[in-house]
């Protein structure tokens, strides 16, 4: 079978030298670029860092399913938009392969994947969750906003039969949220702790399904701490 085309993407580059990547997936339906912007038009500028590298990749359109089979640009197609249904995981699982080229090319560029950050808003954090909880597990860590796991998830089945350290979950949610109902996020955090991981989860009140400064202030500080700049290496 050919191999899945290179995904596009945007990249904000570090002011600085670039010792450490972030992976930022997209909703369902948005672009890579999309992403970038609304960030951009949250935060009046670019959300960019010293030593990190920013990568907003576009998921490639495919039939999905709660538009009645329209194309649409989404990681991995869903029976409905629901946690009380089964995964589509053969679309999850071939979107998992497609990513694990992004972190190679990554690694490729001498970054070492425990410099990697990835998650994502609402789709792009349930992706996030499966690439790295499922096939990447030594990645720096996890963010997810606004996103959820279904009830059987083929996350929870997998961390079930594991024994090693895993990356750390940064969680946001808004109460408010009418498209991922704010307790599937908090019933997704509860099983991913009792599964070993470490887990944060931040609510916010009255936020819908969407992005607020305060979450994004939030998550620049987390990325920080998870991915601190290297003291640069003295020549002898």
């Amino acid at each position: 079978m050919a191999a899945p085309a290179a995904l596009q993407r945007s990249v904000v580059s570090p002011a600085g030298r670039h010792t450490a990547s972030l992976i930022f997936l997209h909703g369902s339906g948005d672009t890579g670029q999309g992403a970038r912007t609304w960030i951009k038009q949250i935060l009046n500028q670019d959300m960019v860092f010293q030593h990190i590298k920013v990568i907003y990749p576009t998921a490639p359109a495919r039939p999905y399913t709660p538009m009645k089979g329209a194309f649409s640009t989404v990681w991995f197609d869903r029976y409905k938009i629901s946690n009380d249904c089964p995964e589509h995981i053969e679309s999850i699982d071939s979107m998992c392969r497609g990513l694990t080229d992004l972190i190679n090319d990554e690694i490729k560029n001498g970054i070492a994947k425990n410099r990697i950050l990835i998650g994502g808003f609402s789709m792009g954090g349930g992706m996030a969750m499966h690439l790295a909880y499922r096939f990447h597990q030594d990645l720096a860590g996890v963010f997810a906003l606004s996103s959820f796991l279904n009830k059987d998830s083929a996350v929870y089945q997998a961390l079930k039969r594991n024994d090693s350290v895993l990356p750390e979950l940064f969680q946001c949610h808004g109460t408010a949220d009418e498209l991922v109902l704010y307790s599937w996020g908090e019933e997704t955090n509860k099983m991913l702790k009792s599964l070993g991981v470490s887990t944060s989860l931040h609510t916010f009140p009255d936020l819908n399904h969407e992005l607020s400064r305060t979450e994004i202030e939030k998550l620049k500080t987390w990325i920080v701490k998870k991915l601190p700049a290297e003291a640069a290496k003295t020549s002898e």
